[in-house]
């Protein structure tokens, strides 16, 4: 199993997220996630917020040992072929340490204020379903080439398309849920890597952690009793989200400290 923690990148300076990236590797993170938008998603809608790739590119250079990516890189924002070299790019800064998470893309504020156009649903998926060969197409003509097979994450749940697209090109699944909802689409991606010819157990079952209901969030515990619960029904990557100015990595020292002793069992 494997620990990542997304720090997102919103109502902080980017001193604050410099900090709490390197604390984040001292602590022992598996993997440092960042998102991909343009404001904040919430409190301060105009907050102050940074953009995911040039950030990546900064934490390729300023940590040494974990991975990191995008929970994740919105396909709709930049052409696929460019999406790639900067992959490329960020692989090669990293020393090979670098997640390519992506999904379709949501937020219809970020798509409003750049210029992009926002479409539906249906229209984002059919795009994400397009690049993403290109993507791999892209990687195999670079020169020079990844240091590394780029790991491919996907992000979403959507049974009919969102999944195909999952076991036909992603090497982890982000999902997003409870115990019961997560089990439930690792049944229905296992049926897609059935219909597409895919081992289900070669892609890596991702979710976020989060307190259980109706418990205090300071309780520690309960990130742990969280990751417990999905661990039961096949996850293997855990992550959990803070927000700045503080990031507070409390619950990661907790979810780290569970993962070891898991190992040691």
């Amino acid at each position: 199993m494997r620990i990542g923690v997304q720090l997102q990148p919103q109502h902080a300076e980017y001193a604050d997220i410099r900090r709490a990236c390197a604390e984040a590797e001292e602590i022992g993170a598996d993997v440092l996630f960042t998102w991909d938008h343009f404001f904040p998603l919430y409190g301060d809608p105009d907050g102050a917020h940074f953009e995911c790739w040039t950030t990546l590119g900064a934490w390729a250079e300023a940590t040494e040992r974990v991975e990191i990516g995008a929970l994740v890189t919105c396909n709709s924002y930049r052409n696929p072929h460019l999406l790639a070299d900067m992959a490329r790019t960020v692989d090669h800064i990293s020393g090979g340490r670098l997640i390519l998470g992506i999904g379709s893309g949501w937020f219809e504020r970020d798509y409003d204020e750049y210029g992009y156009e926002f479409g539906t649903a249906r229209g984002r998926l059919d795009a994400l379903d397009r690049d993403l060969p290109q993507i791999r197409e892209r990687w195999e003509r670079l020169n020079p080439p990844p240091t590394r097979r780029i790991p491919v994450l996907i992000g979403g749940g959507g049974e009919r398309k969102t999944l195909r697209i999952v076991a036909e090109n992603a090497d982890i699944w982000h999902g997003f849920g409870d115990a019961e909802t997560i089990a439930h689409k690792h049944a229905v991606l296992d049926e897609w890597c059935a219909k597409v010819g895919r081992d289900p157990a070669s892609i890596e079952r991702s979710s976020g952690v989060s307190p259980r209901p109706g418990r205090f969030p300071e309780d520690a515990r309960d990130y742990a009793a969280s990751a417990e619960t999905l661990y039961a029904v096949g996850t293997r990557l855990f992550t959990v989200g803070v927000c700045g100015p503080s990031y507070d990595l409390g619950p990661l020292r907790d979810l780290v400290a569970w993962r070891d002793s898991r190992r040691a069992r």
